[in-house]
């Protein structure tokens, strides 16, 4: 062998560092023509724990604090690394101190938008937990959506769509991404605390773009509620030119604020609902009764005291498919204000389901009062003659208006939100869901709200414009000839 041939092959041998050598300080410590030369001589072992490094590469707002806390959110602009940044918080408690013994067995809940997303982003993306948490995992089950790790804990998957899901599962942990886009987020947050109980530290990381919404802002101000994230461009490694011209065609706007910057904004322009708004009409604590069972109501005798109504509606939003059926139980009073007094809705019901849930809110409002007429006032859009049978096989008694929809969503909800400006409407407590898709609701344009439409707000909508808006009947009179 020449010589020359014996010196670039001694060059090209790999560098072998004590065990306790810091890696970065190291590279950090040489001159920045060398440090390419010294990457490229570290063994395989060497290199692959240094690129998996999370200390090394983790920028700040990537990581939780030190500091106890029961929920973190990771709150970040487009690109942030907020993905990453959950999967890297997986992978740190199977080796932290519940992962150190031969059987770890904590149980994880991956929470996504959908059950697809949950696959394709937190666990098949390219910062998902099968690129990240690669030598830790020991079998993907995509059809059962579990994901098992070599040293006996488990994650599955869940999803913002359906929070029954959630009831009865107990877990360690929880990653939950992108909750500002679950369609059903109260419901499943609440069903995901609930179940959140496993362990002596039970922690919940959610990492979401800052969407506003009511579900996001009442986690973000509980007690046990750490933030960290930051704006697109933390993040050291993304692309100059792809952040240069997002910049320049964003910069300024409401969309850049949020989606590269990391803002959480409160309302959205041109709402016809905003935080503000909701927060002064609101008359007190909550009448909600969960679901629709009379049984569920509380005796008169311990009843809120509400002022004397006149007439009690309950606004329904028939469901296309298993979506939301809206069920919205409103009123008016003597004095000629409304009063949402409720939310009954159901999700993912027959038919006969929904009906039933209908049935049971107007029998609730009819045992409070019982000398007010209740009236049900439902759009008849999806499929009039149906909803009115399956209503009258529910209660054959029930009084039923069918209202033909013959305006867009939001163009029906304006003049609504004019009486809830002029102080006419109160809300009973605060009913998380129905507000998300007030918020959502845009004047002149579409609706930006959670999930694909706004049933809670519609069925509210069709319940105040017959109480509020509808042409009031006259008593006799008497004609003079």
């Amino acid at each position: 062998m020449a010589s020359s041939d014996l010196g670039r092959s001694r060059r090209a041998l790999p560098r072998e560092l004590p065990p306790d050598t810091d890696l970065l300080h190291f590279l950090l410590s040489l001159p920045p023509g060398d440090r390419e030369r010294e990457v490229r001589r570290l063994g395989i072992t060497e290199a692959d724990a240094f690129d998996r490094d999370w200390s090394t590469w983790a920028h700040d707002g990537q990581r939780p604090p030190d500091a106890d806390w029961s929920t973190c959110v990771v709150m970040g602009g487009r690109s942030f690394g907020k993905t990453r940044a959950g999967s890297e918080w997986i992978v740190g408690l199977l080796g932290g101190p519940d992962g150190t013994g031969p059987r770890n067995l904590l149980r994880i809940a991956l929470v996504g938008a959908t059950l697809a997303e949950a696959r394709s982003v937190m666990v098949e993306g390219r910062s998902g937990l099968m690129e990240v948490a690669g030598p830790w995992i020991r079998q993907w089950q995509p059809s059962r959506g579990v994901l098992k790790f070599r040293t006996g804990a488990e994650a599955r998957l869940f999803s913002g769509h359906s929070p029954e899901l959630l009831r009865g599962p107990e877990h360690h942990y929880a990653w939950c991404d992108e909750l500002a886009k679950w369609e059903k987020a109260g419901e499943t947050w609440d069903m995901l605390q609930f179940g959140l109980r496993a362990g002596d530290h039970p922690q919940a990381l959610v990492t979401t773009t800052p969407r506003p919404g009511p579900v996001l802002r009442r986690i973000m101000a509980e007690p046990g509620c750490v933030i960290v994230g930051g704006p697109s461009d933390a993040n050291p490694h993304n692309g100059e030119i792809w952040l240069r011209e997002t910049r320049e065609r964003y910069a300024g706007t409401r969309l850049g604020r949020q989606e590269l910057d990391g803002e959480l904004l409160t309302d959205s322009p041109g709402a016809l609902w905003t935080v503000e708004l909701l927060e002064k009409c609101r008359a007190g604590d909550s009448i909600y009764f969960s679901g629709a069972d009379p049984s569920s109501a509380p005796p008169p005798e311990e009843k809120y005291i509400l002022s004397p109504f006149s007439r009690i509606l309950i606004g329904v939003d028939p469901p296309s498919g298993d979506g939301t059926c809206g069920i919205i139980a409103c009123a008016r009073d003597s004095a000629g204000l409304g009063h949402v007094l409720a939310d009954h809705s159901v999700t993912a019901l027959s038919p006969e389901g929904w009906s039933r849930a209908v049935a049971g809110a107007a029998k609730i409002w009819g045992h409070l009062h019982v000398n007010v007429p209740v009236q049900v006032v439902a759009e008849s859009n999806q499929g009039g003659l149906m909803v009115k049978s399956v209503l009258r096989i529910a209660d054959p008694a029930m009084r039923i208006k069918l209202v033909p929809a013959v305006q867009g969503k939001t163009d029906r909800a304006a003049p609504v939100a004019m009486l809830f400006e002029a102080g006419k409407v109160l809300l009973h407590g605060r009913f998380p869901a129905l507000e998300a898709e007030l918020l959502g609701m845009i004047a002149g344009g579409d609706y930006e709200g959670p999930g694909t439409s706004p049933d809670r707000a519609d069925a509210m909508v069709w319940a105040l414009t017959e109480l509020m808006l509808g042409v009031q009947r006259e008593g006799p009179r008497i004609v003079a000839l």
